[in-house]
């Protein structure tokens, strides 16, 4: 059985408790449902909410829902300029006899288009192709600053 990453996300309306619980109960809820999964295909789950969800930790919704024995983590989404507010993602870790195309990522409640959002990956630039990368390393500071490193003569330093 191969151990495979499924993620998600949620908005909520209002940051009331019981509100960001059932919207995080669904979320779950939903992962499970459309990946076929059993509470014991869970290994964890890690929670984010965005700064201005406060309420309360996502993660409890999971032990509500019986997700006991998995392990759950609840952090702060990092606050980037420009990002959809009141949102709460999850990265779950289960195992599943599924392949990665067989299993689904759930999007609700308006955050669909999170994915859309992330820009394409530029290209690196010609000089950076992996046989550059060695050229690209520096030198040790002591070669460049003779004095960088105290009680060293320059040139004495390790090979």
């Amino acid at each position: 059985m191969a151990v495979r990453a499924i993620r998600g996300a949620t908005r909520v309306d209002v940051d009331e408790r019981e509100h960001v619980l059932a919207r995080s109960r669904e979320l779950v809820d939903q992962l499970l449902h459309r990946n076929a999964l059993d509470d014991d295909d869970v290994l964890s789950i890690v929670f984010s909410a965005t700064k201005d969800i406060r309420s309360v930790a996502p993660a409890l919704a999971a032990r509500q829902l019986g997700l006991h024995d998995a392990a759950l983590l609840c952090l702060q989404e990092m606050d980037v300029d420009g990002a959809m507010p009141r949102v709460v993602r999850l990265l779950a870790h289960v195992e599943s006899q599924r392949s990665r195309s067989q299993l689904s990522n759930v999007y609700l409640h308006g955050t669909e288009v999170l994915r859309g959002d992330i820009p394409g990956v530029p290209d690196l630039p010609p000089e950076a192709t992996p046989d550059a990368i060695p050229d690209a390393i520096p030198a040790p500071i002591s070669d460049v600053v003779p004095d960088a490193v105290p009680g060293v003569a320059p040139g004495t330093g390790p090979a």
